[in-house]
């Protein structure tokens, strides 16, 4: 049994080469050994420049290949569905890219084609793999701010770019789905629970979808979160976790890499710095890797099973009905 899994990968997008690829090919359980594209020679220039062994022209190929045990997937949004499905039917793994899918329909449609299959399907949230997450997680469950109320969270940067894919509807552009997905995602992951109900507000780009929305979430046992994620904004990415007696922030949340700061700072009741955790330097997409690669090699479930993006995508499905109705939504469940 080899042991390491083989990746291929489908798209030959920036994100990938930025972040995904020389992550994996620091890991220690997994490895780049293909990428496909719908352009066979711009698929091997990918290759050639990102040191990967094998391309391919089309993705169908790259999927079934036998040397390729699992396939990550940065599509565009509204492609998530059909090629995950697709790979399943092919017997691969899939690590997909967030948003799981479109709405939480094709979230549950994803999923069960995974599981019939068997294989193991993951959304990509490499931020949960970070430290900030489990040690935050921790010291709440420890009572170092008291008893939580009270979640703010954001995700904004400056999208310049105006034929970007994140403008087009179609194909499932927009700040919720791109960078606020992830303020809910830490929303649900620090109280371990699902919103009850929800409203939101946005502003809508030129193109129709929201360049920021904000939102409020309830939560049971009197939590309430603030969230914000936007596309019109300069860059920031924070979490704050507010107690009864006192709260943590932690700045350059959900894509910490090795080279930023990774630092928890608490504070107490009355805004005094009581203690700033410094964590090691790491790469949070390396530790995602590598778990999954592991978990996979053993034939054990993901540390976050494919089945919590469905309770993300419905919480994005009453945020959006929420800012577009201006009502107060409650979640399905």
């Amino acid at each position: 049994m080899s042991d390491k899994i083989r990746w291929g990968v489908l798209s030959t997008s920036r994100h990938a080469a930025a972040t995904w690829i020389p992550a994996c090919q620091a890991s220690q359980r997994g490895e780049v050994v293909a990428v496909a594209s719908r352009d066979a020679s711009r698929a091997r220039q990918y290759a050639s420049e990102h040191g990967i062994p094998r391309s391919f022209g089309d993705y169908e190929s790259l999927l079934a290949s036998p040397d390729v045990d699992a396939v990550y997937i940065p599509l565009p949004n509204h492609l998530h569905k059909e090629w995950t499905i697709k790979a399943a039917g092919a017997g691969k793994h899939v690590l997909c890219e967030k948003p799981l899918g479109l709405d939480a329909a094709q979230a549950e449609e994803m999923v069960a084609a995974c599981h019939a299959a068997g294989v193991t399907l993951a959304e990509a949230f490499q931020w949960r793999h970070h430290p900030h997450a489990e040690r935050t997680r921790e010291l709440l469950r420890d009572g170092a701010i008291g008893d939580l109320r009270l979640i703010e969270a954001g995700f904004t940067f400056p999208l310049g770019r105006d034929g970007d894919v994140r403008w087009d509807p179609a194909k499932g552009g927009g700040a919720l789905y791109d960078v606020g997905c992830y303020p809910v995602a830490l929303a649900r992951y620090v109280t371990g629970g699902e919103p009850l109900s929800v409203t939101a507000q946005a502003t809508w780009g030129q193109t129709g979808v929201d360049d920021l929305l904000v939102a409020t979430l309830e939560f049971p046992g009197g939590v309430f979160a603030k969230l914000h994620g936007g596309f019109n904004l300069p860059l920031d990415r924070y979490f704050r976790l507010v107690g009864t007696e006192g709260s943590l922030l932690v700045d350059y949340a959900y894509n910490a890499k090795a080279n930023r700061p990774n630092i928890i700072r608490q504070y107490g009741p009355d805004w005094e710095l009581q203690s700033t955790i410094e964590l090691a330097p790491v790469d949070s997409y390396t530790l995602m890797i590598d778990d999954l690669s592991a978990r996979l090699l053993a034939g054990r479930a993901p540390l976050f099973p494919a089945k919590d993006a469905i309770g993300n995508m419905r919480a994005i499905d009453a945020l959006y009905q929420a800012a577009r109705t201006g009502q107060t939504i409650r979640v399905a469940g």
